[in-house]
């Protein structure tokens, strides 16, 4: 089996070849596919992340999630606790910065931080996944670590189908998601996240 970093370098190499033309249709069908089964299920206040490194481009699904008036929080690098993310609401016109990984966050602002119980879903990137739900992300454990905490909401993953691999190499720390959404699917697995 591939180490994780030789995972991360092979799948991060395939999801760069997409071309702009594919980048920008399967961001509309991931609007086309989720849209529906969010507003089915009455999400009110999601988090996302702005797309960086060949993701999946996220914004055509926030415009559309503004235009249905459901609140969204990206995330931003904790100022005093490393390796832990705040989620700070984002708006059209919000004040925006770059972390020290060159991604694009709101600035920090403590009256737009919107607490993790406050949030229906978590909405999160991540390098490859497999058929358990197993999500590998870039390594730094920011998003392992918040969805550990005793009031995180429910999380979904969003990946290209060029992601998913049929397994990965899971450590202790490692939190499985219950659901991982690309532009042809919503994959639903069984987790043993008591969070979810």
């Amino acid at each position: 089996m591939e180490t994780r970093a030789e995972l991360r370098r092979r799948i991060r190499q395939q999801r760069s070849k997409l071309t702009a033309a594919q980048q920008t249709e399967a961001a509309q069908q991931l609007v086309d596919l989720l849209l529906p089964e969010l507003l089915k299920r009455q999400v009110q206040h999601i988090a996302l992340y702005l797309s960086n490194d060949g993701e999946l481009n996220t914004l055509p699904l926030i415009q559309a999630l503004w235009q249905h008036n459901i609140l969204v929080a990206l995330p931003v690098l904790h100022p005093f606790s490393s390796g832990h993310l705040l989620f700070l609401h984002y708006h059209p016109d919000s004040p925006m910065t770059t972390n020290r990984y060159g991604i694009a966050e709101p600035r920090l602002d403590i009256s737009q931080l919107v607490p993790l119980h406050k949030l229906d879903l978590i909405l999160t990137p991540l390098v490859a996944f497999d058929k358990q739900g197993n999500r590998l992300g870039m390594g730094g454990g920011f998003y392992d670590r918040t969805l550990a905490c005793s009031n995180a909401p429910a999380a979904m993953g969003i990946a290209h189908e060029c992601q998913k691999v049929s397994a990965l190499p899971v450590e202790s720390w490692d939190i499985p998601l219950p659901e991982i959404a690309t532009p042809d699917a919503l994959y639903q697995f069984s987790t043993p996240n008591l969070h979810l």
